[in-house]
């Protein structure tokens, strides 16, 4: 079974709504987001999802453009780096869902077989590309279900008609979006999410959660009683970015990471 199926079944037997951040890769280094992914799984993180930087980030907004930015610049991080770290979590003892979020291009350039033989390998359970439409999915799907990665698909409240045809090919959840345009910290939401996600609920038996603008405690409440997860990106990204000189100051390095951590300790309530 899928960790991402398993992981809401266990959730959903103790009433309770999954956490999942988003965490860019490579920024500050490798080696740094693998002992952040251990300081959240330890912080009350249900899944995570694994961001890979990209040039061209259409979904994303200022925060993780530029941790991004950093990440490529820096470090040169490539989309096999980010794949590995889910290996080098696990061998660090991390036990929680990995979701790789990328865009369709990098996949492209590195071959959908050799692509999905090395996320099966490494132990990811979820794919999100958000810019690869349902009408051009095919191929990524089956080569998805063969490897048993689930292909997550976004939907947003303008997608009006289309919300119930991506919901039902959707596997493991359906992430809805929450506000219109790219990620990012948000004091507001959609005047229609309420109905907007009613409308997913109608349309799927799988789980649903919600992103995009989430930052705070009260936030994630506000949610959580509609939603089976709350993901939460440019507010954890942020956090990062505001550690990094602690992250890179050896002495000082798990007071960074305490940093993070209280933060989605935070969230978590």
């Amino acid at each position: 079974m899928n960790l991402i199926d398993t992981a809401f079944a266990r959730l959903k037997s103790e009433g309770k709504t999954a956490l999942i951040p988003f965490l860019t890769m490579g920024d500050p280094d490798l080696a740094t987001s693998v002992m952040i992914i251990q300081t959240l799984e330890k912080s009350g993180a249900d899944m995570i999802e694994l961001g890979v930087p990209y040039s061209d980030p259409l979904a994303d907004g200022p925060v993780i453009q530029r941790a991004s930015e950093r990440a490529l610049l820096n470090n040169n991080i490539s989309l096999r780096d980010c794949i590995e770290i889910a290996e080098q979590a696990r061998e660090a003892g991390v036990q929680i869902p990995f979701i790789l979020f990328t865009y369709y291009n990098p996949v492209f350039q590195f071959g959908l077989e050799a692509f999905f033989e090395l996320v099966k390998s490494k132990g990811i359970s979820g794919l999100i590309i958000p810019d690869l439409p349902i009408e051009e999915d095919e191929e990524v799907r089956q080569l998805a279900e063969a490897a048993n990665v689930h292909l997550i698909p976004l939907v947003a409240p303008t997608s009006k008609d289309r919300v119930t045809r991506i919901s039902r090919k959707a596997k493991g959840f359906v992430y809805c979006v929450s506000s219109l345009g790219v990620t990012g910290v948000r004091a507001d939401f959609h005047t229609g999410i309420d109905e907007f996600l009613g409308l997913v609920r109608e349309a799927t038996d799988l789980p649903i959660a919600v992103g995009f603008g989430i930052s705070s405690r009260e936030q994630v409440a506000r949610f959580e009683k509609q939603c089976d997860g709350v993901i939460v990106g440019s507010a954890i990204v942020r956090q990062i970015e505001e550690a990094i000189p602690l992250l890179n100051d050896a002495s000082r390095r798990e007071e960074g990471l305490k940093q993070i951590g209280d933060f989605v300790a935070s969230l978590k309530g």
